[in-house]
Parts: structure tokens; C-alpha cells; sequence
């Protein structure tokens, strides 16, 4: 793309003539980046300008959010559909803290983001300026420094192009996460010395270190290759080695399981799969993780809370062998017999080819997926109600609602509370990808055609943020429009960032918005049930979720039994250009299989 801006003049004698809102929406150009998310102010105003004129050339637009922490979730949703940086920004004081709560959750969940806010003039700082967020005020960049890997305030005009480029590196650097540039306005509009770009980003981000430590993977292979039973516990960070990784379990003859955030990177109808392990989980998988097994090879997991069933010992044993590119994983797995550390694909490539060429080598194609069916391996609780004909209807068969009526390109996201667990044990699509033949000269092996980026359920652990997936849906559908988009959510949830429904209407999108209605935040409810606490602060209002979004002219519907799917035009609500959101009223006393989670607090009672 050609980076000469149509509304500026660069004339022989004015080359100067580029403010630093200017150079920072040049870099976002060259990088690919084509939507920031925010929300504007005047200390912000300059990167707004020189985004109208970026967008008259066909580069990066702005998208406006309701509430900054929105735009975060946006840019979160942006990097993981897309694979770009996902870009937000606010304006001083209550925008920079309002945008802190989506950047913190991007920080707990590695997502690569750059945050822009704004600061008064510098000149103002100390004198209370409106909004003020320096060091003498309300300190922002220090407020931003527990939740980014790279954080700082740029003070002169010199330092613009220099923090800029370091701030984009480091949000991709493993371990990966947002990094935060606070300027102040005076900055962003003082010319800047040269029009010219002096670094190539694409260049140094597309030239990815694809390190690998080979003395640990000869090890590997001598374990793997003496070992019977073998298990693979993938999480979230192995998304790019998927495919490599799926090649590995038919290799090897292994079974796998996955995290709760890891279950939309596989088909769940593989023979080998025997469920989610952690929050929300199946007691198949930790049954598998406990029968005689000789090594469980983890990929691309922290092992936090909620994707290790509470540290649970079934997994963090001596058996384990944890393989992974950060630092920051390895160091929360010290039982296990080998650490493997470097880019998780190439290591996966490497351990194949010397599997391939052993001699001991035993490969057999597996052929028998089923197409659309609950895995016959995997235990599901309440297996009766994911059939269920009852009015309200149940939330499990909600989930296979979505779960058949929805085509397999579909992006699903779950929200924190009940929404995710319902969706991480039994949402089942159908299979996107027919399974094909991996040849070699004298073996083959069947293997899933997939993108080794896709992943078909989004959800956020650890941070675990209410309203993440309303924010993210939206930013899913910006990055990606030609696949339909479902989000869903809690009545709870919605009611913290539900206005951001709005955003995808303005934007044209076809996010479809599920609303669980139980009129209770329902993890709290069902948690203080199971816990034997005290019933209390978990009530909502009764609202009619229809009404409200028809107020925005969004089209909506009550679902209050499965028979009511019927009447709905899926073919027509996923090709609408805007959203379509569906008030489900759920069995308010259908309790999610949260048990594991009690357990962890240790507040479960028998």
C-alpha cells in the first residue's frame, strides 16, 4: 500500500510536515493493522485526524466503541480472528482507566495489543488539567505497569518513532501480551523530523524466532518412543502447531484432552479426544490423565486455576513432559521429568519427521470420526437434558441448539460465569473439516484440514472477565465479517456491556447475541447452592432483553423452548448486515457442572 497520505503535501521543501498521530497510523499501516478501536477526546484528537485521512486512502479506520474496556475487548477479538495487532485507544484520566480492565485481560490471556492513551499538554502537568493522568495526577502509566509488557510515557517528539516501534515488538514477543504508550497531546501534534518510516515491522514481525532446543527433543523422542500410554493435555498457546499436534496423537496412538480455552482449536468428535480438562470439564478427562499413564506431553499451557482443575494432581505430576516457547509456563510446571522450551511448531515438526524415520515407528489411520454426535468417549453430566424438550428451556440443549443450527465456519464465544461452562462441556458443532490422508513414502496418517490459527470457541480464562466475549464478538466479526459470529453471554454479563450490540450494528455486522436469561448472576447462584452459603446478591431484574434491543432497531427473539428455533430465519440472521440477538429464557435451576471449581475454593459440599 502506498503510504503517501493524499491530504498532506510532501513537497521538497516541507518534508516535516507529519505529526506524530501521523506516523503512529503509518506504522498500524505497514503492519497490516486495518481497524482501531476507541473511543475519542480531545487529548487524542490528533490520532483521530490523521485516522480520517487513513481512511480515505484505504488505510485503518477507527471503530468507535460505547466504553473503552469495549474497545479493548474489540482489539482482543481483532488479534485472535485475525492474527493482527489489535489496537485501542482512550483519551486521558477516565478513558485510560476505563480501558484498563480489557487490557489486563489481554495481559492474562498473551494477546498482542497496543494501547494508546492520552495525556493534557505537557506543559499542564501538575496544574490540574481536565483529565489529567500524569505522574502529578492521577499516574496512569504507572497504573498500566503490572498489566503490559511494555509501558511508558513519551515526552518529547524524538521519542515517538522509537517507543512506537519497541512497543509493537515487545507486545509480540513471547511471553506476548498488550504494551501502553501514554502521550500527551502537544506531542502528538509537534511535527515530527522526517515523513519517512526508518524501521520495515512487517519484516521484523514476520521473521518470528522459530528456536527450538534440540538436545531436549532427542530426549523426547527417546521417552516417547519407550512409552505405551501416552496423553496430550493442549491448551491454548498451541494454536499454531495444532495441526502438528494432531498428527502427533494419531503417530502415536495417544488420547488428548484439552483446556477449557483449547477445546475450539479440535475437532471434539476425534476418537482419540476424551474431553476438557479444568473448569467446566469431563470427569473422561481426568480419567484418562489417571489410567496407567506412562507421560502426558502438555502444549502451550500456564496451568492456571482454572485450566489445571485447581492444580490438580492428575496432571501436575512427574509424568509430565511440558512443552512450551514462554518462560513464564515453564516455570509453573518444576515436578515435570523434561522441559521442553522453543517454538512449539517447529518442535512438533522435528518430533515427527523422527518418528516417521524410526524403525520402531507404528502408524495407524484413523478413520472413524463421527460427523455430528456427542463423542461417545467423553462423559457428560445430565446427559438427558442436552434432549430435552422442556419449556424453559434447558441449557444444555440450548447448546446443541447452537450447536446444529449454526453452519461449521461458525466463530463461537462464550462469556465468564455460567455461559462458559455450559459451552466448554457440551457445545458441539458440527465438523468443519472432513479428515484426510497424511502420506509419507511408507506410511499414512490421517490428520484434520484446518488453518493452524482457527479456533471455532473463544473464551477467556484466568482474568476471566465479564462482558469479554460481547466486546470480542464484535471485534471477531470487524476482523472477520463472512463468518457468522455467535457470542454467548449471561443476562449479568450483558447488563455490564451490552451496549456494545450497538457498535455492531453501526458497524453492519452479523453477530448473533445469545442471552442466557435466568434473572441471577447464575455462577454465583448455583455456586452459593452447591457451597451451602448464603443465598444472597445474585438476584437481577426480569428484563425483556427483545424489547431493549428493538429499541436499537436490532431484531430479536424470546426462546423459550427449542421448538421456538423453528420459526427463526438462520439463513437470513447470519447474512443480515447488523446483529440479531436472542433472549433465551433459560431453567433457572439447572446447575453447570462447576464442581471442580468449588473444590478449588474448597468451598464444595457433598
Amino acid at each position: 500500500m502506498d503510504l503517501q497520505d493524499t491530504d498532506i503535501e510532501f513537497s521538497s521543501k516541507n518534508k516535516k510536515n507529519i505529526d506524530a498521530g501521523e506516523l503512529l497510523i503509518r506504522y498500524l499501516e505497514q503492519i497490516g493493522v486495518e481497524y482501531v478501536f476507541g473511543v475519542p477526546g480531545g487529548a487524542i484528537e490528533p490520532i483521530y485526524n490523521a485516522l480520517a485521512r487513513s481512511e480515505r486512502r484505504g488505510g485503518p479506520k477507527a471503530v468507535v466503541a460505547r466504553h473503552e474496556a469495549g474497545a479493548a475487548y474489540m482489539a482482543d477479538g481483532y488479534m485472535r480472528e485475525t492474527g493482527k495487532l489489535g489496537v485501542c485507544i482512550a483519551t486521558s484520566g477516565p478513558g485510560a482507566t476505563n480501558l484498563i480492565t480489557g487490557v489486563s485481560c489481554a495481559y492474562d490471556n498473551n494477546i498482542p495489543m497496543l494501547a494508546i492513551t492520552g495525556q493534557p499538554a505537557l506543559p499542564s502537568f501538575g496544574k490540574g488539567a481536565l483529565q489529567e493522568s500524569s505522574c502529578t495526577g492521577v499516574d496512569i502509566v504507572n497504573m498500566f505497569s503490572n498489566c503490559t509488557r511494555y509501558n511508558s510515557l513519551i515526552s518529547h517528539s524524538n521519542q515517538v518513532e522509537t517507543k512506537l516501534v519497541n512497543a509493537i515488538l515487545r507486545a509480540h514477543q513471547a511471553p506476548q501480551g498488550p504494551a501502553h504508550l501514554s502521550i500527551p497531546v502537544d506531542i502528538l501534534r509537534n511535527p515530527i523530523d522526517s515523513a519517512e518510516l526508518h524501521y520495515d515491522l512487517a519484516e521484523q514481525l514476520n521473521n518470528k524466532s522459530l528456536m527450538v532446543d534440540d538436545t531436549a527433543i532427542n530426549k523426547l523422542f527417546n521417552k516417547l518412543s519407550d512409552a505405551n500410554n501416552v496423553v496430550f493435555f493442549i491448551g491454548n498457546g498451541a494454536i499454531e502447531a495444532i495441526d502438528l499436534i494432531i498428527k502427533l496423537v494419531d503417530i502415536t496412538h495417544a488420547q488428548f484432552v484439552t483446556t477449557p480455552d483449547a477445546k475450539g482449536l479440535i475437532n471434539p468428535s476425534h476418537p482419540s479426544y476424551r474431553g476438557v480438562f479444568g473448569f467446566g470439564g469431563h470427569s473422561s478427562a481426568e480419567k484418562c490423565l489417571r489410567n496407567n499413564v506412562d507421560i502426558i506431553l502438555a502444549f502451550g499451557t500456564g496451568f492456571g486455576e482454572l485450566s489445571s482443575s485447581g492444580w490438580c494432581d492428575s496432571i501436575l505430576n512427574s509424568r509430565l513432559i511440558h512443552i512450551d516457547e514462554s518462560e513464564d509456563n515453564l516455570i509453573r510446571s518444576p515436578m515435570a521429568k523434561l522441559h521442553v522450551k522453543g517454538h512449539i511448531r517447529t518442535t512438533c515438526a522435528r518430533l515427527i519427521e523422527k518418528l516417521l524415520i524410526s524403525s520402531h515407528q507404528k502408524i495407524v489411520s484413523t478413520n472413524n470420526y463421527t460427523k455430528h454426535h456427542l463423542n461417545p468417549h467423553l462423559d457428560f453430566e445430565n446427559i438427558g437434558s442436552y434432549t430435552s424438550d422442556a419449556n424453559p428451556i434447558k441449557p444444555q440443549r440450548l447448546m446443541k441448539e447452537l450447536s446444529d443450527r449454526f453452519p461449521p465456519h461458525t466463530r463461537f464465544l462464550a462469556d465468564t460465569g455460567n455461559s462458559m461452562i455450559w459451552a466448554a462441556h457440551y457445545l458441539q458443532p458440527h465438523n468443519r473439516r472432513e479428515p484426510s490422508i497424511y502420506k509419507t513414502n511408507t506410511n499414512q496418517v490421517l490428520i484434520e484440514q484446518r488453518s493452524h490459527k482457527s479456533n471455532w470457541l473463544r473464551i477467556t480464562l484466568d482474568f476471566a472477565t465479564m462482558g469479554w466475549a460481547i466486546g470480542a464478538a464484535v471485534g471477531i466479526a470487524r476482523g472477520n465479517p463472512k463468518c457468522p459470529t455467535v457470542c454467548i453471554t449471561g443476562d449479568g454479563a450483558y447488563l455490564m456491556c451490552g451496549q456494545e450490540i450497538t457498535v455492531a450494528a453501526q458497524e453492519e455486522l452479523p453477530v448473533i447475541f445469545v442471552i442466557l436469561n435466568d434473572g441471577a448472576y447464575g455462577m454465583v447462584k448455583h455456586g452459593q447452592r452447591l457451597a451451602g452459603a448464603e443465598p444472597i446478591a445474585h438476584e437481577l431484574n426480569e428484563i425483556n432483553f427483545k424489547q431493549l434491543a428493538e429499541s436499537m432497531n436490532i431484531p430479536a427473539h424470546i426462546i423459550n423452548a427449542p421448538d421456538d428455533f423453528d420459526n427463526i430465519d438462520f439463513d437470513q440472521l447470519m447474512n443480515r448486515k447488523g446483529p440479531t440477538l436472542f433472549d433465551v429464557r433459560i431453567d433457572k435451576e439447572e446447575a453447570p457442572p462447576m464442581t471442580l471449581r468449588l473444590k478449588a475454593l474448597g468451598s464444595f459440599k457433598e
